[in-house]
């Protein structure tokens, strides 16, 4: 099975992921998980195909889920580039690392992390997060 094979072809209307893992299996539960929570999902195996969807698809994608070690190479470099297709793009980063790995790419606008091994129900919270960041505005902000 192909990455594109698992890339949803599904309405316009749902929210869309961009998924990035060098793993299958990754690739494959992210998808499925997010799926039963009602997104769209994009899937990417490596830096380049995950540039290329998100330069073709990035005005549909709502959030990224980028994996710290995606051969062959690190996480900045894509985090970059994504950042460079749209400076607002939010990412959350999949590790097996302790936060520390995370704090320079915090730095540059990094929405969150997840630590692996993860659950699908912490995985729905942290992306409704990271969308919710997206969506929300002061003005829409109930008062404290």
């Amino acid at each position: 099975m192909s990455m594109r094979d698992l890339n949803s072809s599904g309405s316009s209307q749902q929210l869309c992921i961009l998924a990035i893992d060098d793993e299958l299996d990754s690739l494959v539960f992210l998808k499925s998980a997010l799926e039963r929570q009602g997104y769209r999902v994009f899937t990417a195996a490596s830096p380049q195909e995950a540039i290329q969807i998100y330069r073709e698809r990035g005005r549909e994608i709502a959030m990224v889920l980028l994996d710290f070690l995606v051969p062959p190479r690190l996480s900045d470099f894509v985090f970059d580039e994504l950042q460079r297709l749209n400076p607002d793009v939010r990412v959350v980063l999949l590790t097996g690392f302790e936060e520390p790995v995370a704090d320079k790419l915090f730095r540059k606008g990094l929405r969150g992390y997840l630590q692996k091994p993860f659950r699908a129900p912490e995985l729905a919270r942290k992306v409704q997060d990271a969308i919710g960041a997206q969506t929300a505005s002061p003005a829409a902000s109930p008062p404290a």
